[in-house]
This record gives C-alpha cells, structure tokens and sequence, in this order.
C-alpha cells in the first residue's frame, strides 16, 4: 500500500519556547501518527513566537507551507493539536475553511481528529469549534496570568520597570553627593540648580537643564525622604 505524503507544521507562541521542548514534542506526536497511519512526512514547516495580533501576520511558515501545498499537490496536514494552526477562534476557522476549499485536510495527530470536517457534518464541526474556544480562552488565561506576574514584579521590584532613580547611570553618583551635601549645608534649592548649571553638570529631560522641582524630587527620594522646601 503506497504511503500517503502529508507536511507537518509546527508552532510555538512564544519566543522563550523556540529553544524548549515544543518543537521536539510536536514533531514527536506528528511521527508517532504518521508511522501508525502509513504517511510519509515529505517536509516540515514551522513558525516561532506567533501569538495574539499576530495569528494572522509574520508566520512565514504557514505562507510556505500553503505555496507547497498548491505546488506540489499534497492533500493532508499535520499538526499536534488543534490550537498549533491557530488560537483565536475566527482565525482558527478562516484557516481551515481556505484549505478546505483548496482539497486540503487537517489532522491533530494528538487526537487523530479531521480539523478541516465540512461543516454539513454538525458534530464534529461542533466539537471542532468548541476545541478552538477553549484555546482562546486558554490564551486569554495566559495573557492575564503574565500581566498578573508582570504587575506583582514591578510592585516587589518598586521601579525596577520604571525611570531610574537620579545617580543609578555612570557620573550621576558624583552630582549627587555635590547636591545632597549642598542642601546639607543649608544652600538654597535655587542656588544647588545655578550651581549645577555653572558647573555643567549634564541633566535629564527633554531640556536636559536643572530646575528647582528636578533637585526637590532627587532629593525627596533619598533613604529618609523629607519635605523638601525653597
């Protein structure tokens, strides 16, 4: 019996997953199917770090791989599970309606189902996109859980996101000692911004000059911050 010619195609959302263990185990589950259905795997297409607003966009993988199938003429498509074509659900369902009208079949090799079903068949075009819900909702769990860890960071981190404290950048260290000592010694806020200014001492801001509010807030950020006042 003659080996039915498929392509496998490979995603993985996120850019810290190119070098985990997606690939191999989807290229795994893809094999394992083909070797128990007599398929042979002419070619395998991937595409790295695609998500959200760029399920549609950026995935020279799936651009290639529909160029072969019109080319060659290979009619059968391997993919892990339903969510490696797409997500989104819309998507998901643009995505297999175009091959279902170039003759083209999908197949989650995970579960062995037919994800390109006609939809006059009503159970499994059901069960196809009750599958791509779940994995929209499943990425719209990811999204909020990393915004979560994000928010927790920053707030654990204070501002380790945000503008960096005057005197954190090279030769802003010796200005600020200058100007913590100045104060110290009682000079007035108004007097430490001429010093500055005489002593060319490079500023922040689109301006880059020092200003009276610009020498009260380094100074009110101090380890003790105290109402700072001209």
């Amino acid at each position: 019996m003659d080996q039915i010619k498929a392509f496998s195609y490979l995603r993985v959302s996120g850019k810290g997953q190119v070098c985990g263990d997606g690939f191999p185990r989807q290229r795994d589950v893809c094999e394992r199917y083909a070797a128990e259905n007599n398929i042979l795997i002419e070619r395998e297409f991937r595409d790295e770090g695609v998500c959200g607003a760029d399920e549609m966009n950026d995935r020279p993988g799936l651009s290639d791989l529909l160029e072969a199938i019109a080319a060659n003429g290979v009619r059968l498509i391997l993919i892990e599970r339903h969510d490696r074509l797409a997500r989104d659900l819309m998507v998901g369902e643009l995505i297999y309606n175009e091959l279902r009208k170039m003759g083209v079949k999908v197949v989650a090799a995970e579960s062995g189902q037919d994800l390109t079903v006609g939809d006059d068949n009503n159970t499994n075009r059901l069960i196809r996109q009750i599958m791509g819900a779940i994995a929209q909702w499943e990425k719209c769990g990811i999204v909020l859980k990393l915004k979560a860890a994000r928010l927790r960071k920053r707030k654990e981190c204070g501002r380790c996101e945000g503008q960096k404290p005057y005197g954190h950048y090279p030769g802003e260290q010796t200005a600020l000692e200058h100007i913590i000592a100045w104060r110290e010694k009682g000079m007035h806020i108004h007097d430490i911004v001429q010093r500055l200014r005489d002593e060319r001492v490079p500023a922040r801001g689109k301006d880059a000059q020092w200003h009276a509010t610009t020498v009260q807030r380094i100074l009110q950020r101090q380890t003790n911050p105290k109402p700072v006042t001209a």
